[in-house]
């Protein structure tokens, strides 16, 4: 069973991407344009494309806004320059911070990403210095007020489909896969008409830091807000137990 709910963390980060929708879109809208110029428009057989369609699902993209911007990377595979960047810090008190980038830019994301940490009072690191502290993962997220069932039907139902953990905290259910198996979890979560509220292969820290210092906390929120400002900037993953 898994000790720590990310459900809260994922709210708030939702509500701060529903007050954002169109950078949030912007973003899935060039995972899309990526995906399917590495293995073509048919999510049927493009693992990486059936990913960031649930992921584009799960942050109430419409399913025109989606298959448009399929249809539009098909037909615009030679002009997609996109390429992924992942750079790897620390915040105050040695927080470890993984900074998943996606850009058409390689310098001028670099300079805003160190740009970001510096201005926390943190600083980048080597490739590798921090992500040995996280396990990656695919993680569903349900939320009980959406979906009130049998625990055990639904854990039955993800272990069946391939889950590797499942456990029940207060207010969600949370779901954890070998990213291999995320995807067959996920379609199977969804033909049985189970409501996400995040699902994604995502990167979990293995032991989480408390902060108590108001300006480690205050220098590290400035990091954290100036990356996830940044449109180049797909995800931030974090130790910081919030």
């Amino acid at each position: 069973m898994s000790g720590h709910s990310k459900f809260a963390n994922i709210k708030h980060k939702k509500e701060k991407n529903d007050a954002a929708k169109g950078k949030i879109f912007t973003i899935i809208g060039r995972e899309i344009a990526v995906a399917v110029k590495e293995g073509g428009p048919d999510p049927a057989n493009n693992f990486k494309l059936a990913a960031v369609i649930a992921k584009a699902k799960s942050n109430n993209m419409p399913n025109d806004t989606i298959e448009r911007g399929i249809k539009k990377a098909a037909g615009d595979v030679g002009n997609v320059n996109y390429e992924y960047i992942t750079y790897e810090g620390y915040g105050p008190n040695g927080i470890a911070i993984i900074v998943d980038t996606l850009t058409d830019n390689k310098n001028r994301t670099a300079a805003n990403v160190r740009s970001a940490f510096t201005k926390g009072q943190g600083n980048i690191g080597t490739p590798g210095c921090v992500s040995f502290m996280f396990d990656k993962r695919g993680q569903i997220i349900i939320d009980k007020e959406e979906y009130e069932t049998d625990p055990d039907e639904l854990m039955m139902l993800a272990l069946d489909a391939g889950a590797e953990d499942f456990a029940e905290e207060e207010d969600s259910y949370e779901i954890l896969t070998d990213p291999d198996s995320f995807e067959m979890v996920r379609e199977a979560l969804e033909k049985a008409g189970v409501p996400m509220v995040s699902a994604e292969v995502t990167m979990i820290p293995q032991n989480y830091v408390t902060l108590t210092d108001e300006t480690a906390i205050k220098n590290l929120q400035k990091t954290l807000d100036l990356l996830e400002d940044d449109d180049d900037v797909q995800n931030v993953y974090h130790n910081w137990d919030e």
